[in-house]
């Protein structure tokens, strides 16, 4: 598996699904649960920098952040879309683009093509799994529904 094409098609395809979308928009509610667009894009931010945690060690990278704790919060989503909410759309979008071409140009190169598959990497996610499942699973994955979400929301906007 390549996981800088994985990365790229999960983005690839928010990017996709959002283009054309009008900005005053993104902040209306309830595209998934209370959440707005805006929120959406947020979180995948937010995962985003969790990628940069997780994949840092194996890059020889040094982490500045200490993100993995929070996770296991069950209010982490929420925390997060609030603590985005007095930014902009244009600069919410910008720090999940910007943390998303990180990793790809800094932190996923770096990483020795065998330690991708190599299962157990992540105790924490699962003995059973490698850096490549974490990538499918949390990712590529997670950007596909929340993007499902996002279009059933802009379907939404054309019959109202």
């Amino acid at each position: 598996m390549n996981p800088t094409d994985v990365l790229k098609y999960g983005h690839t395809f928010v990017t996709r699904t959002i283009d054309g979308l009008p900005l005053d928009q993104w902040n209306e509610g309830g595209v998934c649960g209370v959440w707005s667009v805006k929120d959406i894009i947020g979180h995948l931010a937010f995962y985003e920098h969790v990628l940069t945690e997780v994949l840092s060690p194996f890059a020889d990278l040094k982490i500045e952040f200490n993100l993995l704790p929070q996770m296991a919060r069950p209010d982490i989503n929420d925390t997060q879309a609030a603590s985005r909410k007095a930014l902009s759309a244009e600069e919410v979008l910008a720090e999940y683009i910007d943390t998303f071409t990180y990793n790809q140009e800094q932190v996923v190169p770096k990483i020795a093509p065998a330690t991708w598959s190599q299962v157990g990497t992540l105790p924490w996610y699962g003995a059973e799994y490698s850096l490549d499942d974490y990538i499918v699973y949390s990712f590529y994955g997670h950007k596909r529904e929340h993007s499902a979400e996002i279009n059933v929301f802009k379907d939404k906007l054309k019959y109202t």
